[in-house]
């Protein structure tokens, strides 16, 4: 064999697809079920997470994935004055101790977007839950949501979130004034710590992401200009301090309007990798972008469909630095959930189909997480749907 073939080949495997082989999970949620999240305790089990209708309000409910099989559904919480929206989801994360948190909302007043941002955390795998507390203290009727959150070595919870606070009520609910995007940090017992102001003018409803690095936790979301720009910010926080935000990369998208699609962002050590949306230029496109110095700087973003995405876009990363990402894309038939792997060197593998959904709002955000050796992947089509794809 030729060094020419051998070169030739080698970068052939690079880019296969590898682990195309979808399967689909049973699941554990019914069929009215929604706005699925996705968490991977240390032994590797699989905690998912959704909202399920009552006869009279909402409840948040949990099972746990071990092989192929679900244990019994069990219930964090339920109320009759849940904030219940396609975009603005509960999550469940794992703290370094073992304990669950769970977060979701319940409307503070009769305005269209008034809520709270409701937490609880639970010592016994999810079977009691402690009373919810409420990260932000400015009491205002106001919006609280896009959560992320996130543990931190010292069994602390680091929160983030859309702050509503300075918006004036208007006649289409969100009003006049800025959308802000704040910081708390939860300890065991629920006292209040490290609150910050992150960004005094953010996108009013796209989605936040955190993750954890080498030099500490970041974030992720849309900013939003004087001039009306929209891209997609980090924030930094190195030796206790909070970095000013930056642009990830600036594609200059100009938007009088949210658009509802937020960024991901994953990490592993000093590796960092952020997803996201943009139609700048009026052409769609799901870009990713690689920071290998824990997101101080990042490389020129590589495009990874300009098909015609409809983006809600989420990344995990492994540990040799590896990205997946996974999207949804518009067919001619409705939409299909893809994911595409991305080398550490920028190598694109072909996309894979992972299964044929809808674009609607009532479909929601696609969810991955990676489990050991296979990708765990969850949606909304008539009721929360799943799927695993082996990595090799």
């Amino acid at each position: 064999m030729s060094l020419l073939t051998s070169r030739i080949l080698f970068s052939v495997a690079l880019l296969a697809p590898v682990g195309a082989q979808v399967r689909p999970l049973p699941s554990p949620a019914g069929g009215s079920s929604a706005e699925p999240n996705l968490a991977v305790l240390p032994d590797d089990q699989v905690v998912l997470s959704w909202i399920a209708p009552l006869a009279e309000g909402h409840a948040l409910r949990l099972a746990f994935l071990t092989g192929e099989e679900w244990s019994e559904p069990q219930q964090v919480a339920s109320g009759e004055n849940w904030f219940v929206n396609w975009a603005d989801f509960p999550s469940v994360v794992v703290l370094p101790d073992g304990r669950l948190a769970a977060h979701w909302l319940v409307k503070s007043a009769a305005g269209t977007y008034d809520y709270d941002v409701h937490i609880a955390h639970s010592s016994d795998g999810g079977k009691t839950w402690g009373d919810s507390i409420i990260p932000h203290r400015d009491g205002a009727k106001a919006e609280h949501g896009f959560v992320s959150m996130l543990a931190n070595d010292d069994n602390a919870l680091s929160v983030f979130w859309l702050d509503g606070r300075n918006m004036v009520p208007g006649e289409h609910g969100h009003g006049r004034g800025a959308m802000t995007l704040r910081y708390a940090e939860v300890r065991k017992g629920g006292a209040l710590r490290s609150e910050a102001l992150l960004d005094a003018r953010v996108c009013e409803c796209c989605q936040t992401s955190a993750a954890m690095t080498a030099q500490g936790p970041v974030v992720v979301y849309r900013d939003r200009s004087q001039q009306e720009v929209r891209d997609i910010f980090i924030a930094r926080r190195v030796k206790g301090k909070w970095s000013d935000p930056r642009p990830v990369s600036s594609d200059g998208w100009k938007i009088a309007g949210c658009p509802v699609n937020g960024p991901s962002v994953a990490a592993s050590g000093q590796d960092v990798v952020v997803a996201w949306f943009t139609a700048a230029d009026n052409t769609g496109r799901v870009k990713l972008a690689r920071s290998k110095d824990a997101g101080a700087s990042f490389e020129e973003p590589l495009l990874i469909d300009r098909g015609n995405p409809a983006g809600r876009v989420e990344v995990v990363v492994l540990d040799d630095g590896t990205a997946w990402i996974c999207w949804l894309t518009r067919t001619d038939a409705g939409a299909e959930i893809r994911a595409r792997r991305v080398g550490k060197g920028g190598e694109l593998s072909p996309s894979v189909t992972i299964a044929e959904t809808g674009a609607g709002r009532r479909n929601g955000f696609p969810q991955v997480v990676r489990c050991k050796d296979r990708l765990v992947f969850a949606w909304t089509n008539r009721g929360v749907q799943l799927a695993s794809m082996p990595l090799r």
